[in-house]
């Protein structure tokens, strides 16, 4: 779709953080498509690993707008954190509802368009026969991305890596866009290298590789997985993420940062930046554990809660555990990293089933309305035609431009509200700091002024 004589090009990101990766991405995506504005759906303070962001929103928001994105706008916290399915579906029902994105753009290992779109067709066909095969391996004991793999493998070419997260990711985009029947046209950039090599995770979209290579240029891009990695371990040590000296006496098994991994004009906010890890949680989820079940709470109405998995952590409650020592606790070869890390964040969140699958319903269709976390100046006309264009509301400060959200609508909001008031507790008492106010918050801009009409 062209609009008001421009082009748009979508992608949808957790940027946690962001790096020279990402800033290829995103100038590959502006030279493949002609496109004049990139809007970015981003994650928000939690992440679908099912952990908090490593640098909350507004930081990785301003990120990525230094290093060529024109608009970044926040996925509801409820599907950032969820499968790959329903992220994808998320992330292209936002783009699509601005009514100016004519195309996606997204990595992937395989780098095939038309053959991703061909496993999304088969994928959407939901054939008996597929879906008889794929609960067989479910009962026998595989995990999911690994009865996918058996069901649906022989049907993709022999090259075609399915423990690939990102060609998983890339399927549900095309499978979304399908479905929706919308307009935007995939657009696959192959990643090369090493891409991304899992070491614990379930195939739904989580890199865990240290590096991949971009042949265009020889350079070598540090993973965001390898750059949190390198982050933690400095911040352990005591270390100056900026001192490249002392990183080279470290050990030689351990991820050094290299400041070159992260583009010149975002250095000064991840060095100055103020991360959160996975046991940052630790303390909160203990708490809303203990919480419920004197309550009596069924752990299993929460999503991606099993019935057993809610049972088997009934018995482990009071046993001491970080965050990620409780995964580990409960960790089956059925029941993947991830899948426990979102089940638990998800009950730390509040977010059930039953709420999930009211916001998936038409009323609301995933998005209902488009919050903004920061533009540049020169897209002005970008917003004004979003303005004129959106099926949903736009806005830029929660406590106005909501009219059009149905309940179930404002009820996302306010777990997104909730989400990030959450983030900026954790925050708070780690360093310190003052809590930031969602309702008081303004977008991050650039070169624009904040009380300009838009």
């Amino acid at each position: 779709m062209e609009t008001e004589n421009f082009k748009t090009v979508g992608i949808i990101a957790e940027y946690n953080p962001f790096h020279c990766g990402h800033a290829y991405h995103i100038q590959k995506a502006r030279e493949i498509t002609g496109a004049d504005y990139v809007i970015a759906a981003m994650s928000g303070d939690f992440v679908q690993r099912g952990t908090p962001a490593v640098f909350d929103k507004y930081t990785r928001a301003q990120m990525a707008l230094l290093c060529g994105v024109d608009l970044v706008l926040e996925l509801p916290n409820a599907f950032a954190t969820s499968s790959a399915e329903d992220f994808a579906a998320a992330g292209v029902a936002l783009l699509d509802k601005l009514g100016v994105v004519s195309s996606l753009c997204f990595g992937s290992e395989y780098g095939q368009t038309d053959v991703l779109v061909s496993l999304a067709e088969r994928l959407l066909e939901e054939r008996e026969e597929d879906s008889v095969a794929l609960k067989r391996c479910l009962a026998s004991g595989m995990s999911f991305p690994a009865a996918r793999e058996k069901v649906y493998g022989a049907l993709s070419p022999s090259s075609m890596d399915w423990n690939s997260p990102n060609n998983i990711l890339g399927i549900e985009y095309c499978r979304a866009i399908l479905k929706r029947h919308s307009s935007i046209r995939p657009i696959t950039i192959r990643r090369e290298g090493m891409g991304y090599h899992e070491t614990a995770n379930d195939g739904e979209g989580m890199p865990e590789s240290l590096t991949h290579t971009n042949t265009e240029n020889q350079k070598t891009f540090w993973s965001a997985t390898a750059i949190r990695q390198a982050l933690k371990k400095m911040e352990l040590s005591g270390l100056d993420l900026g001192n490249t000296e002392s990183n080279s006496n470290r050990s030689t098994m351990e991820p050094k940062f290299d400041p070159s991994a992260i583009p010149p004009a975002v250095l000064p906010l991840l060095l100055s930046g103020k991360p959160l890890y996975p046991d940052d949680i630790s303390s909160a989820l203990n708490y809303a554990l203990l919480t419920l079940s004197k309550e009596g709470r069924d752990f299993s109405s929460y999503l991606d809660v099993s019935k057993e998995l809610g049972q088997r952590l009934t018995h482990i409650l009071l046993s001491p555990a970080s965050f990620e020592e409780r995964i580990f606790q409960l960790k089956t070869r059925q029941y993947t990293y991830t899948r426990i890390s979102r089940a638990l964040l998800h009950i730390l969140l509040g977010i059930t089933d039953a709420d999930t699958a009211r916001w998936k319903q038409e009323a609301v269709d995933y998005v209902p309305y488009a919050r903004i976390l920061g533009f540049k100046k020169t897209a002005l006309p970008l917003l004004k035609s979003i303005r004129a264009h959106a099926k949903i509301p736009l806005i830029t400060q929660v406590k106005r431009e909501i009219e059009g959200i149905s309940k179930d609508g404002m009820t996302l909001l306010q777990q997104d509200i909730y989400a990030s008031h959450l983030y900026q507790a954790l925050l708070a008492s780690k360093y310190q700091i003052p809590a930031k106010n969602e309702y008081q918050a303004g977008h991050h801009l650039l070169g624009y002024e904040s009380n300009t009409s838009i």
